[in-house]
């Protein structure tokens, strides 16, 4: 029954049944044969075919919340149980927006110190596919933005706030500034992530707000790709202080403040809010709680 719920639940990430066979392991044939499987045992049906997936029907809809229920306490018994004998092991998976990046081997890496037999993958994404991935048992941890856009039932854990910097060429004309207004860096062109994306979202907000919008002449989705704009000192962005500090900028770039007004706002970890919770998320939540204090100066980050 579990394989069959774990089938349900990867149908109902990929949407497709082809993909979803792909996910589990097994052929596309033995997928259907599974799901067919489980709507005989339980006697109702649970996807609407055609010659493609079509959808789930109202009760597959009451199956899938069941199914991510059971799923989560099976994954959380088989850690448990294997922690006793084993010491902390396992699998542990990340999905971050890619402006909180470059915090996430600070977590990692004491973590894997502590507990050599867990290991990880990280994915960067969008604020919202991180909620959905958690709600589907795709990822154990997120790590987002926690005061602007409602997060659900989940747990948070706030680990510092987001202040945003300029990144200009010193020789640009705002390059010698020590600090300058939300509606100056609508002036010039800027390389910002794809509107999808939450920080592009708060950033165009800040903008309006100043009464001007952006002069965007470059959008991606990808940071290594602003990066790689950034650092030919002939394109500008507007980036978090901490991946500006990433950077490393060179001799011609600056990272200048913006101000009036000054913003920021909350980064944490969020995961579900599930009782038992996974021996994996609990560890590495108690692990964060603790860098957390070390990113806010011993002080509680507020939301």
């Amino acid at each position: 029954m579990i394989d069959k719920l774990e089938m349900l639940l990867a149908l109902a990430s990929e949407r497709h049944f082809g993909r979803a066979a792909e996910v589990v392991g097994v052929t596309q044939q033995s997928f259907s044969a599974g799901i067919k499987q489980l709507e005989d045992r339980l006697g109702v049906l649970l996807v609407q075919r055609g010659s493609r997936f079509q959808g789930f029907t109202a009760e597959g809809e009451k199956a899938l919340e069941w199914a991510r229920r059971i799923v989560g306490d099976s994954r959380a018994m088989r850690q448990e149980v294997r922690r006793l004998s084993r010491g902390l092991a396992g699998h542990l998976r990340i999905a971050a927006i890619p402006t909180a990046l470059p915090v996430i081997a600070s977590l990692t890496t004491p973590f894997h110190a502590r507990h050599p037999g867990v290991r990880f993958t990280i994915r960067s994404t969008t604020s919202a596919e991180i909620l959905s991935l958690l709600a589907n048992l795709e990822a154990d941890i997120g790590l987002t933005y926690l005061d602007n856009e409602p997060l659900g039932r989940v747990t948070a854990l706030p680990l510092y706030r987001e202040s945003y910097r300029l990144i200009t060429a010193a020789e640009a004309p705002l390059g010698r500034r020590d600090a300058v207004t939300w509606a100056e860096a609508a002036e010039v062109p800027l390389c910002l992530l794809t509107p999808d994306m939450q920080n592009r979202r708060i950033i165009d907000a800040h903008l309006r707000a100043a009464g001007t919008a952006p002069a965007t002449a470059l959008e991606s989705n990808s940071m290594i790709v602003l990066m790689t704009h950034v650092r030919t000192g002939r394109w500008a962005s507007i980036l978090p202080t901490v991946l500006a500090e990433l950077l490393g900028l060179t001799g011609h770039l600056r990272a200048i403040p913006i101000t009036a007004p000054e913003v920021s706002h909350a980064i944490g970890l969020v995961a579900l809010q599930r009782d038992p919770a996974l021996p994996l998320v609990s560890a590495f939540v108690a692990e964060a709680r603790e860098a957390a204090l070390g990113f806010s100066g011993g002080e509680e980050v507020p939301v």
